[in-house]
C-alpha cells in the first residue's frame, strides 16, 4: 500500500456549518502543487435551502476571481446540493488561487463544509 497523507495538502475551505447565506471561501494558495480537488460534504437541508456550489480562480489571491471553466474541471457541480451528499470535483486549470463559493438560491439553510485536497506536490513528504 502506498501512503497518500504524506503527499497531498489539505485546506479547509468552508468550516462546517449551518449556512443561511452565501459562502465565500477566502483564497487557496495553490503554489507548489499541480493538481487540486474541492470536496464538498452536505448535512440536513432546513426549509428546502437550495445552494449551488462553484469555483473560482484567480493569479492574485484578493482580486481578479473569475468561475473556473468547465474545460478546467475534472467532474461537474451538482446544480443544486443535496442533503447528507458528498461531492468531489477536479482542478486541472493554471491560476495560483482558487476559491470556493456557495450561493443560497432560495429557502433557510444547509449544513455543508469544504475542503481543497492539493496534490502532486513539487516537495515530499508535504507536511
Amino acid at each position: 500500500m502506498r501512503d497518500i497523507a504524506n503527499n497531498i495538502g489539505a485546506v479547509q475551505a468552508v468550516a462546517p456549518a449551518v449556512l443561511t447565506a452565501t459562502n465565500t471561501s477566502a483564497a487557496i494558495d495553490l503554489l507548489g502543487y499541480n493538481s487540486a480537488a474541492v470536496i464538498i460534504n452536505t448535512g440536513a437541508i432546513v426549509a428546502s435551502g437550495n445552494f449551488t456550489p462553484k469555483l473560482q480562480e484567480s493569479d492574485v489571491s484578493g482580486s481578479g476571481y473569475t468561475d473556473v471553466a468547465a474545460a478546467d474541471l475534472v467532474g461537474e457541480f451538482p446544480a443544486a446540493l443535496a442533503a447528507a451528499s458528498v461531492y468531489k470535483v477536479g482542478y486541472i486549470g493554471s491560476r495560483r488561487y482558487v476559491r470556493t463559493v456557495l450561493t443560497l438560491n432560495s429557502g433557510t439553510s444547509i449544513a455543508a463544509g469544504a475542503v481543497i485536497v492539493k496534490g502532486n506536490a513539487a516537495d515530499k513528504p508535504v507536511a
